[in-house]
């Protein structure tokens, strides 16, 4: 009976520690420029990291393409195929920045955030990779003034790919009738399209 006893500490501390050594998920989206490598944290922003993964599992950002690439600030993506047309969204989530921030993540080279409008609570799909210190980005106040944009993850392999998209050339592609309002110079001349996103699940 003592050793049955002395042994239920020893195997809660090895299912704690199991536990604790858990990896944080990750995505590889694989462009047309070349593949990028994401981890995520869902104990910095729980809410906005399940919502970028049922999008990738449910296929959402297959075929979509950068349409926001600002060298020096940003690649941006996540909602419009070839022709400008948006895929369905689920709806808004709530804004995580200030418990990112106080998790240590912030808009800095490699980080991943939410796109938003200026409601704090309207991130839905599309999401951006910064390529600078985006500071003016950061939560710095609960208002909506100075909530910021939440930041769930960061490239983890391929930020040589995503600089590359931030540096290829802009211009020169006409939007379609009806297309959303997006600002023809942040289009890179030759198209970068999301060919497939994809959790990498942990090898067994």
């Amino acid at each position: 009976m003592l050793r049955r006893l002395t042994l239920i500490p020893a195997l809660a501390f090895a299912l704690h520690a199991t536990a604790s050594l858990a990896a944080n998920p990750e995505v590889e989206l694989d462009t047309t420029a070349g593949a990028i490598t994401l981890e995520l944290y869902p104990d910095a922003a729980p809410k906005t990291v399940a919502n970028f993964l049922r999008y990738v599992r449910d296929g959402h950002y297959n075929g979509t393409q950068f349409h926001r690439v600002i060298d020096g600030f940003m690649i941006q993506g996540g909602a419009y195929t070839a022709d400008f047309s948006p895929r369905p969204t689920r709806p808004p989530i709530v804004n995580e920045a200030e418990m990112s921030a106080k998790a240590g993540l912030h808009n800095v080279p490699g980080t991943i955030a939410m796109a938003r409008t200026s409601n704090p609570d309207s991130a839905m799909d599309q999401f951006f990779i910064n390529v600078a210190v985006n500071k003016p980005l950061d939560f710095r106040s609960p208002d909506p003034a100075g909530i910021g944009y939440t930041v769930f993850g960061k490239v983890i392999s391929g930020m040589d790919v995503v600089n590359k998209i931030a540096k290829m050339p802009k211009g020169g592609r006409k939007l379609p009738p009806g297309a959303p309002p997006v600002d023809p110079r942040s289009l890179t001349t030759e198209p970068v399209f999301i060919s497939v996103a994809k959790v990498i699940e942990p090898a067994k």
